[in-house]
């Protein structure tokens, strides 16, 4: 029952310039290498200092595991050989998107061409983690309960408190710079498949998008793959952090399910009330409250992230990940990338450099130093 739930996780890292700590555009030299080693698992984005790595289908969360640790290796080395490294954070907390080239590509260029600066300037770096759900209409049905979690889990992964060489005051600054291209945030409640199908298909009719993959929510059904595909996180710097954050949707998707097989609702909130958790997510990360929507009362988010941990115990062991979700209660005490990132800066008196060489290093964190020749 449980083995069909697999998964997948796509990382974007940023490509720096270990001298100078700065983001560097040369994505082309390292994906020519790349393309051998890794094929599909490696593609640029728009941005050419960012580069995207993804896992392939995996049977649960230790595989997952083995591959993005590879992943990120193998990307790491490549990095080096070009005089560069990787950084896994949401933003760069002083790099300008003003001073990046854009990849040349067709997709890439409709896309300025559209949305000109809004997407110029999306100098942002997120992690993806998809789950298996082959049944359409219980696809949906996931979605719209899963939405109400959302901001638990952006909680616990903000790593963007800087941006432009500024203290943005917020632990997820990526969420609102996001925000700028449409489609996206929290999606709607949708009654099945077929009224979301629709939904697509008036947007193609009208020339308003091309297809599905220009719907870029909070969450999505994939319009290529049979997967939930969960986007609301910033980009942990550890990968110990990326891999629980992925075992916990995959447990939650695996938990609504077990619900709906018993006939089982949860309840479900509407969108602006999720909006008002992702905003107190984003401004405060795990130092502030969130809304318990049932009780209609403020809670700290540590202890609804716990509840959250107990809603979906039951069906950690037949996932084989307890052990993968249980870090979560680690990244609780510790903290986000986005609270280190701050003490460094107010450690060393606002060093930018200073916050850049602890990315690099946690970025590496737990991940072999050699895994090519």
């Amino acid at each position: 029952m449980f083995e069909q739930f697999t998964l997948g996780i796509e990382e974007e890292f940023q490509i720096v310039d270990p001298a100078t700590r700065e983001l560097k555009s040369h994505v082309s030299e390292i994906l020519d290498e790349g393309k051998l080693l890794l094929g599909e698992k490696i593609k640029p984005e728009m941005i050419q200092s960012m580069i995207e790595v993804g896992t392939g289908v995996c049977a649960n969360i230790q595989e997952a595991r083995e591959d993005i640790t590879k992943l990120r290796c193998i990307i790491s080395g490549l990095a080096k050989r070009k005089g560069m490294a990787i950084v896994a954070a949401s933003t760069h907390p002083f790099s300008k998107w003003s001073e990046q080239e854009i990849y040349e590509g067709d997709r890439y260029k409709l896309l300025v061409d559209e949305l000109q600066m809004v997407a110029r300037s999306l100098l942002i770096f997120g992690v993806h983690v998809h789950v298996a759900v082959e049944d359409l209409d219980r696809r949906i049905n996931i979605m719209n309960a899963a939405r109400y979690f959302l901001p638990h889990v952006l909680a616990m992964t903000t790593s963007s408190p800087f941006w432009l060489g500024f203290n943005t005051g917020l632990k997820s600054y990526r969420s609102e710079v996001f925000k700028k291209f449409p489609r996206t945030d929290i999606p709607d409640h949708f009654e099945s498949f077929q009224q979301y199908q629709r939904y697509v298909d008036l947007l193609i009719k009208m020339n308003c998008i091309q297809d599905g993959t220009k719907i870029w929510w909070d969450v999505r059904p994939h319009c290529k793959f049979p997967t939930l595909e969960f986007r609301i996180c910033d980009i942990p710097t550890r990968v110990d952090d990326t891999i629980a954050v992925a075992a916990l949707f995959q447990a939650i998707v695996a938990k609504l399910n077990v619900l709906i097989d018993k006939n089982l609702g949860f309840r479900l909130y509407h969108r602006r009330l999720i909006q008002e958790n992702k905003w107190r997510a984003v401004r405060y990360g795990l130092d502030g409250k969130l809304l318990d929507l049932g009780k209609q009362k403020e809670v700290p988010v540590k202890d609804l992230i716990r509840e959250l941990l107990d809603f979906v115990d039951d069906v950690l062991d037949p996932l084989g990940s307890r052990k993968e979700v249980e870090h979560i209660h680690t990244m609780l005490e510790r903290g986000t990338s986005a609270d280190k990132q701050l003490k460094v800066y107010e450690e060393t008196g606002g060093d930018f450099n200073a916050v850049v060489d602890m990315l690099m290093v946690d970025t590496l964190e737990n991940v072999p130093e050699h895994c090519f020749d």
